[in-house]
């Protein structure tokens, strides 16, 4: 094969490459045109009339985040809504974001002794924008040496999600939902992207049980996990009942040891003679 072949060759892979990655292009845009660019509209509808009925009921809605080195912080749902929905030739974004105050009054009183203690928590509080730190002690220096820390203020929930005709898919973004400082992401194809979807996410915002973060899984998978589940409590059931029974063992063996000790001990003192003289002596004020 000559050098014009050669060439020839690579030519008609890299057209075909090229129009692989056009057409993939083109159904990207189509997908973007028929079906995200109309879901997200229905979806900023549905969230529309979400924190619209939210705000109206005001349904009681506490949860907690744990914070290295101070504990449980309490958080109480404010349904104040701010959504936002910015469109562009190709692409669409929608953001909705709400406030969330800390309970002070159930959150703990902490106090934290030692200078490097004090400031790992005084950098977390100020890091997510919490307040509540007071200090008691300094040394002489004027260093920190004591802190009295109750924590307040408030912490905002945000949510994002974007499409573009680029990438064909919709990027989904929730921040501080699932922990404080932490950032939950999904991405889902314009096939997944449905109403089914906008009542997960729905449900996920108005902190509802759902199923947005998990993933559905083969059959032959679930059937493994199951089974996989059942032989692990096997396990644990029947190491329950050999502990149990070695417990019963021992108990058994002590009494055993029990009595064998007691028997030992008179047998030493008729080998000692002095159970023989308490008989001898109890016959004599018999007669």
């Amino acid at each position: 094969m000559g050098l014009l072949d050669d060439l020839e060759q690579e030519a008609q892979r890299r057209k075909a490459g090229a129009d692989d990655q056009d057409r993939a292009k083109q159904e990207r845009e189509a997908a973007y045109r028929t079906q995200l660019e109309p879901g997200m509209t229905a979806l900023y509808e549905y969230l529309s009339k979400l924190t619209q009925n939210l705000s109206f009921i005001k349904p009681k809605k506490s949860f907690r985040y744990a914070i290295a080195g101070y504990g449980d912080l309490v958080l109480q749902v404010e349904h104040e809504y701010d959504l936002k929905i910015q469109s562009q030739p190709a692409s669409k974004e929608i953001r909705v974001s709400f406030p969330c105050p800390i309970v002070t009054d159930e959150c703990p009183v902490v106090e934290v002794l030692g200078t490097t203690k004090v400031k790992t928590v005084a950098g977390t509080f100020q890091r997510f924008h919490i307040g509540g730190v007071t200090i008691t002690k300094k040394d002489a220096n004027g260093e920190v040496l004591a802190a009295s820390v109750r924590a307040r203020g408030r912490i905002a929930l945000a949510a994002l999600f974007a499409a573009d005709a680029d990438s064909g898919v919709v990027r989904m973004q929730f921040n501080n939902f699932d922990q404080i400082g932490g950032q939950q992401t999904k991405t889902v194809t314009a096939e997944q992207f449905n109403e089914a979807l906008y009542d997960e996410i729905g449900r996920y915002i108005a902190r509802e049980p759902n199923n947005l973060f998990r993933e559905a899984l083969p059959d032959d998978y679930r059937k493994q996990l199951r089974t996989k589940v059942q032989q692990e409590e096997m396990k644990r059931r029947w190491e329950s009942q050999m502990a149990q029974r070695q417990r019963d063992e021992l108990a058994e063996m002590e009494r055993q040891q029990g009595l064998a000790g007691k028997l030992t001990k008179v047998v030493d003192q008729v080998k000692s003679g002095s159970l023989f003289d308490k008989l001898r002596g109890l016959v004599k004020k018999d007669k």
